[in-house]
């Protein structure tokens, strides 16, 4: 009777969790032989806010990836700009 328990950061849709929930079912059932309706699955929504690697939490990854996105963005629109002139 296995029990599979993952923890995910928040933010997938219902069809990709539905997903991982048939995948996970199918491993154990190939893997070790478990019978379906014996098969228990867990997923925990972590926040991002939550989960942390390297003292960095993935919310805080993510708001240093959008900053850097936002000056790449200006400095080749600027770039652009005084191409054009």
């Amino acid at each position: 009777m296995p029990l599979i328990e993952v923890s995910i950061a928040r933010g997938r849709t219902p069809e990709q969790l539905r997903s991982l929930i048939g995948a996970l079912h199918r491993a154990a059932e190939t893997s070790v032989g478990a019978a379906p309706e014996n098969t228990t699955v867990i997923i925990r929504e972590i926040e991002h806010e939550h989960w942390s690697r390297g003292d960095q939490s993935i919310a805080e990854r993510n708001a240093a990836a959008q900053e850097t996105t936002a000056i790449n963005e200006a400095s080749a629109d600027t770039a652009a700009e005084s191409r054009s002139h």
